[in-house]
């Protein structure tokens, strides 16, 4: 029994260090399969473009000169194209519902300052979660109520000398050194509200027209559906041109039809012909009290290696006003999704464009190949949008019809009262 009891020992001393390389070896890789798995199913997947991500070699040639500005100079490259063309250009500033601030940036107790829309605003959450907007700017010495202010009740208080603006109004009804408010001590109050996690503005040129509904078109998320994600894109070119693509027929199969994996490591891998998107589309506006609404449907299928058709995909959506794009996915291969665009002008011709992705859990995987799909398919786009120019009156083909039918039907968004380019830009012609 002794000597088995030794055999043992010696077996052991010899093979520990053996056996403790392997146990670290098979620990580490439990760790790094569940953390995989972890970040597959439950961590949202996030693609950023800013315009200065799109570098011509002009800009990589300037990259170290003196007084270099990424972001400005590519603004300013890209508007050097249509300079010519504003003349031609609609109101930079549609009338409608935008959304300008995910729900989950902003904590009750908060302020933020938001500039959109040719306007700087503060938005505020109280501790009863509701939300209040305003002009940003205090009417007494002009501090940024947005930038240190505090939140009260449903105030806000200015961080420079604690006057006091009620949200419901914009009235100041409090300055703690005065025993009286001056007349007229208020800022403008925005009419807002909060759908699907974000929170919208209602922007109009008439101060009187009454908002039309957004909260019963944008529809409820599945209770079954979790947030997989978003991409975010930062795009010269005018409001109207980027929902326009939906009535757009002929583009998607232009421009949409190469795999979406195309470009130089396909090349490499001499995968072109892995196969191609095809594409039907089919865009309605609606009349009467839901004239605000305009229907898009797609059909899609994947022709893999020039023989087989896969990956179809029915997707039928509303256009909701000028900013906000709502579509159902149904697939054999990803269940039912949906995506949500949100289009927010931030200057005349700088359009910020969100897409938000929801679906079941158990799709995590697929989604975010999707959402990787779907990010590069609409650069291609931006690639169009960012150096083309806006012709109010384009010559058509007659396959085109649908194109001016949108054009009369986004007319709708525009009023006497709008601004022009020039006066967005205060640039006299």
């Amino acid at each position: 029994m002794a000597s088995y009891s030794l055999f043992w020992m010696l077996l052991l001393k010899n093979n520990w260090k053996l056996i403790s390389n392997d146990f670290v070896i098979y620990l580490w890789t439990l760790a790094v399969t569940l953390i995989r798995i972890y970040w597959i199913f439950f961590v949202p997947l996030v693609w950023k473009k800013d315009l200065d991500n799109e570098k011509c070699s002009f800009l990589r040639k300037t990259e170290n000169a003196v007084g270099y500005n990424p972001k400005r100079d590519t603004i300013n490259r890209l508007r050097k194209f249509k300079i010519q063309k504003i003349i031609e250009l609609p109101p930079p500033y549609p009338n409608g519902w935008y959304g300008i601030l995910k729900s989950s940036q902003l904590k009750a107790g908060e302020a933020t300052c938001v500039s959109c829309l040719g306007e700087d605003l503060v938005i505020f959450r109280t501790k009863k979660n509701i939300v209040f907007i305003l002009d940003a700017y205090c009417p007494h010495l002009g501090a940024n109520l947005g930038i240190g202010g505090s939140v009260a009740d449903d105030c806000v208080i200015c961080p420079f000398h604690q006057w006091k603006f009620r949200g419901t109004d914009g009235l100041c009804i409090n300055i703690p050194y005065s025993t009286s408010v001056p007349k007229g001590s208020k800022v403008k109050k925005w009419i807002s509200q909060e759908v699907d996690g974000f929170i919208f503005i209602w922007y109009h040129a008439e101060q009187t027209e009454l908002p039309w509904d957004l909260r019963v078109p944008m529809g409820e998320i599945d209770d079954a559906f979790v947030y997989h994600g978003h991409n975010e894109f930062y795009i010269n070119c005018h409001i109207q041109e980027i929902p326009e693509n939906g009535a757009d027929i002929a583009h998607f199969n232009a421009i949409h039809k190469k795999n979406f994996i195309n470009g130089s490591w396909v090349q490499k891998k001499r995968l072109f012909g892995l196969g191609s998107h095809h594409w039907k589309a089919r865009w309605s506006p609606l009349v009467g009290k839901l004239k605000y609404l305009a229907e898009v449907n797609l059909n899609h299928y994947f022709k893999l290696f020039g023989k087989f058709d896969c990956f179809r995909m029915e997707v039928s959506g509303k256009q909701i006003g000028p900013s906000i794009v709502c579509l159902e996915v149904n697939s054999y291969t990803f269940g039912k999704i949906k995506v949500v665009q949100y289009i927010t002008p931030i200057e005349p011709l700088l359009q910020k464009v969100v897409h938000e992705f929801y679906g079941p859990r158990w799709i995590a995987p697929l989604m975010k190949i999707f959402i990787y799909g779907e990010s590069l398919m609409f650069e291609r786009d931006i690639s169009i949008w960012n150096h083309k120019v806006f012709h109010r009156n384009p010559i058509l083909a007659k396959e085109d019809a649908s194109i001016k039918k949108f054009r009369l039907w986004f007319s709708q968004f525009y009023s006497s009262n709008s601004k022009l380019y020039s006066e967005a830009t205060n640039i006299g012609w």
